[in-house]
């Protein structure tokens, strides 16, 4: 462990949570609808915070402007899996109908802007320690254009099939959406994954992969007694629930993890950013 001392931020961070997830929980009433974003910005906060005590850098202290722009970016990007989820009905918001859409929309937006930098964050946490940086080396996956093709049309076809038979092929929404994105990312030559597997390093992806996962357990643990809250409605696995979210389901982060950092990636190059290294995993 670092001898840096935690920063200010870091314990603005712990601070919010101290706070806010108490109200949460316990307040009579609807109170999450204000309450998920400051909770959720103290935890990015705290684990920028932990970042840099054990690093020396971290996302925020590198830039604050991109680190904004990492909420800017999340909720765009949240959306596209909520209209998917008009076609699937894997989830839906219990309290909801509190709300006119108006005041849904923008609500909704705030608290999705968290998703993207409390994922990075948590990964960037996990690539700060050794058994990361030591971890060998995987199988190869390259660029080549026999191998993307097969990527992006069969991201294609699991987003196709999965819109026709949506009780069936659900889970291709947490696969398809990477499987188109990552090859356009490498035709465009912006970041990608794939700069590390072709090179057998899957430390960037194995970061990501625990970050999410953690990540998901503070998603589900404090929305368990939030309200309004997100429910479940899942086929053929809906049981052995961890909070609302059966077990099964947690399997489903492991690719959301690889599609919000393809999409990310998509956008910067998009911005004319296409060799961005801002996201530092497996250092």
């Amino acid at each position: 462990m670092s001898s840096r001392k935690f920063p200010a931020h870091g314990w603005l961070g712990a601070a919010l949570i101290t706070i806010f997830w108490p109200l949460n929980w316990v307040l009579p009433g609807p109170r999450t609808h204000w309450g998920f974003f400051p909770l959720w910005l103290g935890y990015c906060l705290a684990m920028d915070g932990l970042v840099l005590r054990r690093t020396g850098t971290s996302l925020l202290t590198r830039s604050w402007r991109k680190y904004i722009g990492l909420f800017l970016i999340s909720a765009p990007v949240w959306w596209l899996f909520e209209v998917l989820n008009w076609r699937l009905q894997n989830w839906h918001y219990d309290g909801r109908e509190l709300f006119t859409d108006l005041e849904y929309g923008l609500l909704a937006s705030v608290a999705f802007s968290t998703v993207i930098p409390a994922v990075f964050g948590t990964a960037e946490l996990i690539s700060s320690f050794a058994w990361v940086r030591r971890l060998g080396r995987g199988p190869k996956i390259s660029a080549d254009n026999r191998t993307t093709t097969g990527f992006f049309l069969a991201g294609w076809i699991m987003l196709s099939l999965m819109l026709i038979w949506p009780r069936y092929l659900f889970p291709f929404i947490w696969l398809s959406i990477y499987f188109i994105m990552e090859p356009i990312n490498i035709w465009l030559g912006n970041r990608n994954l794939v700069l590390g597997t072709q090179e057998r390093d899957w430390r960037p992806v194995i970061a990501l992969w625990v970050g999410v996962l953690i990540t998901a357990f503070f998603w589900e643990f404090w929305n368990f007694h939030a309200y309004p809250k997100w429910i479940y409605t899942v086929p053929f696995v809906d049981f052995w629930h961890i909070f609302e979210m059966p077990l099964l389901g947690y399997g489903g982060y492991l690719p959301f993890a690889l599609e919000l950092y393809a999409v990310y990636h998509l956008v910067l190059g998009v911005l004319g950013d296409k060799n961005n290294t801002y996201i530092q995993l497996g250092k």
